[in-house]
């Protein structure tokens, strides 16, 4: 099998900058070996205007076999019907990129020492591979290679035997791409898409396979248009694999539409607030925790709005999940966190892998930001933001708010928050502390009342104020709880601006 990269130069950058970047001499022809066979690596042309670098792969049929021998294919797709006369030594696979990673690595990494400004740049690039195994066609190469940046994207199909055009085509296609793209770019999307476009692996996928999609695809495969396609023939269609380099490439997509790194945004929070420690200890003689007098109150409420699928909205660890599937009445529990680590965590305390069929057909986990709408939040009876708001900066509010109530438009929502009013009462909470670290902000009951109240009147909603824990006739109770009714349509607020200036604020959040 043979791949071929070519550029272009100038006086000031010439051609020959390529050996630099591949970390190959173009005077010299170099030989590697692989776990299947032998790679080549060779300068057809090494001029200071063009420079071409080819890469030869022979693959040893034998070693194929031997090594691929009850390893998830047997090496070849068409092993069971010849194991030793296939495609495999001529047209463009897993094994090619296998063998990229041996000769081409530090590439693939985008190290050069001797020339770091031409490997951070873009630079212009031919790359042709004559034999490419492509099953779903030249329609699947243009759809995996044209939102990548190249140019030009041509995938001329190969006929079975040109003295035989009634034959028709094979599966095989002429792979040409140009354009100006960081060589380590280039590189990493031909690692992944080969094996993609042959649906087929060499080798036994592990979970090793998920890291090095992601380090692969970073910076493109977050937000291919394909990437549900990529990732499963990547991992071999082991859909639990699968589900796990999505999570990861979600969380990719959010911290960088959020500007931020995946550690702030996948940081589940640990059950060490002010108010969890200066909680009593639950027995018969003293009264419930406030974690679970909060739990209780926002059962009822769900229990007297009628509601039977319901949605836990920054679901944590999974706590209110947990007694919401005590309940039959609730037929559907969704529990959606951005935190990946959060869901693990509720997932196994759930015994999710563990429960019967009928209970797990109850419950649903799902990773996701309340910062964006989410279609898969639509016509559900209602939803429970349960100590959430006070974990969001106040100037995205307003796009939680449209993609709860604007959006998504649950028949009832339920709201928690703590009431910075009763910190005052709690002895280890030192004064003008938060009760956790990660609160943006904890309103009293007046500013909690505002805001529920202009959010009520801008989406149509009916609110109703419940105090949740001993009700202080001083500072009021610890934790507040807003219940939002939507309105009868007749009693809907007919200033449409509300709505419009809330998408405005959501959008500029």
């Amino acid at each position: 099998m043979f791949l071929t990269i070519s550029t272009t130069g100038t006086p000031d950058r010439p051609a020959t900058d390529l050996g630099f970047l591949l970390h190959k001499h173009p005077d010299k022809a170099q030989t590697f070996s692989t776990s299947h066979g032998t790679a080549h690596v060779l300068y057809p042309e090494a001029t200071p205007e063009r420079c071409t670098a080819a890469l030869l792969l022979e693959v040893d049929p034998v070693a194929l076999v031997r090594r691929g021998k009850g390893k998830g294919r047997g090496g070849a797709p068409d092993s069971a019907l010849a194991q030793y006369v296939n495609d495999r030594p001529y047209a463009a696979s897993s094994l090619l990129s296998v063998a990229m990673t041996t000769v081409f690595k530090s590439a693939l990494r985008g190290v050069c020492k001797a020339l770091p400004e031409r490997a951070a740049a873009p630079m212009p690039l031919r790359i042709e591979v004559p034999a490419l195994s492509a099953r779903g066609g030249p329609e699947l190469v243009h759809k995996l290679f044209g939102p990548l940046g190249w140019q030009r994207v041509k995938s001329e199909p190969v006929a079975l035997d040109e003295k035989f055009p009634e034959w028709g085509e094979s599966r095989y296609v002429k792979l040409l791409l140009e354009g100006e793209l960081r060589l380590a770019d280039a590189l990493r999307q031909l690692y992944v898409l080969l094996p993609v476009l042959d649906d087929a692996k060499h080798y036994w996928v592990a979970p090793d396979e998920v890291d090095k999609l992601l380090r692969a695809g970073e910076g493109w495969l977050a937000d291919h248009p394909e990437q549900q396609l990529i990732t499963s023939r990547y991992l071999s269609r082991r859909w639990g694999l699968t589900r796990q380099a999505m999570e990861a490439l979600e969380l990719v997509r959010l911290a960088e539409a959020d500007d931020t790194e995946i550690e702030e945004i996948d940081n589940a929070v640990a059950a060490t607030t002010a108010e969890s420690e200066a909680e009593p200890e639950a027995d018969e003689d003293k009264p419930a925790s406030l974690a679970v007098q909060r739990r209780e109150a926002i059962l009822e409420a769900l229990r007297t709005s009628g509601a039977s699928r319901v949605l836990d909205l920054g679901c944590g660890q999974g706590q209110l999940v947990r007694e919401l599937l005590k309940d039959v009445r609730f037929t559907e529990i969704v529990g959606v966190d951005v935190s990946m680590r959060a869901l693990a965590v509720a997932a196994r305390r759930l015994r999710l892998e563990q429960m019967g069929e009928r209970q797990s057909g109850r419950v649903k986990l799902m990773q996701g930001s309340l910062a964006y709408t989410d279609k898969r939040l639509k016509r559900y009876d209602a939803a429970v933001l349960s100590e959430v708001v006070e974990h969001v900066d106040p100037e995205r509010l307003p796009a939680l708010e449209y993609a709860v109530f604007g959006a998504a438009r649950p028949q009832t929502v339920l709201v928690t928050t703590p009431n910075v009013e009763y910190n005052v009462r709690w002895e280890s909470l030192p004064a003008g502390q938060k009760r956790h670290g990660d609160h943006r902000f904890e309103w009293t009951r007046d500013e909690f009342r505002g805001w529920a109240q202009k959010v009520a009147q801008r989406h149509g909603y009916e609110t109703e104020f419940v105090p949740v824990g001993p009700d202080d006739p001083e500072v009021g109770p610890p934790t507040q709880l807003a219940v939002f009714r939507r309105a009868p349509k007749d009693t809907t607020p007919k200033d449409a601006t509300a709505k419009d200036t809330t998408m405005k604020e959501a959008k500029a959040a």
